[in-house]
């Protein structure tokens, strides 16, 4: 019995896609995006912060950040740093610039450490992750003007000065990053 042939790939790839989208003219590329626009609101989160429309291009990041981070826990909500973490990713991908990439990062600190404050948290992850991103947006930081960075450090400075009364050493590694 002869092999058949393998109809197609499996899974498509963006070499795929790449292909048929050269196939297109100005007036079929305007009409997909339009389509991808209107079939979901993280496609419009993703060009609205591409071409920076509307007065505040971080506040669906924020508001994710917000939920996850710093849920609500009367409600029953539980943290979940992937989840508050991929905001900051998304943002990243949608084209973000340095400035409000640190603006998320340093946002998201100063949930994590007022959230510790007040409710306590002793998952190693939700402590590790505050760490990795308050050492991540120190590094963004720096490479940013004085105007900017100084505003930047010194919200960062107040998130070390919180995370003091927690315990589990996190005082002491933001002591030594911003040491540095």
């Amino acid at each position: 019995m002869p092999k058949s042939k393998r109809q197609s790939k499996a899974q498509p790839t963006w070499a795929d896609v790449k292909a048929k989208l050269a196939g297109f003219d100005r007036a079929g590329l305007l009409g997909l995006i339009q389509n991808l626009y209107a079939a979901n609101q993280d496609n419009q989160v993703f060009l609205h912060t591409r071409f920076e429309l509307g007065e505040d291009v971080l506040e669906p990041y924020k508001k994710e950040i917000d939920r996850w981070i710093s849920p609500d826990v009367y409600r029953n909500q539980r943290p979940s740093v992937s989840r508050g973490k991929q905001a900051i990713s998304d943002y990243k991908k949608a084209g973000g610039s340095p400035e409000r990439t640190a603006e998320l990062m340093i946002f998201y600190c100063e949930l994590a450490s007022a959230f510790i404050a007040d409710f306590g948290e002793d998952d190693s992850t939700y402590i590790n992750s505050l760490l990795n991103t308050f050492e991540q947006a120190l590094k963004i930081v720096q490479a940013l003007p004085d105007n900017v960075r100084d505003a930047f450090i010194a919200r960062l400075d107040h998130v070390r000065t919180v995370s003091h009364r927690f315990g589990y050493g996190i005082a002491d590694v933001m002591d030594d990053l911003l040491a540095e």
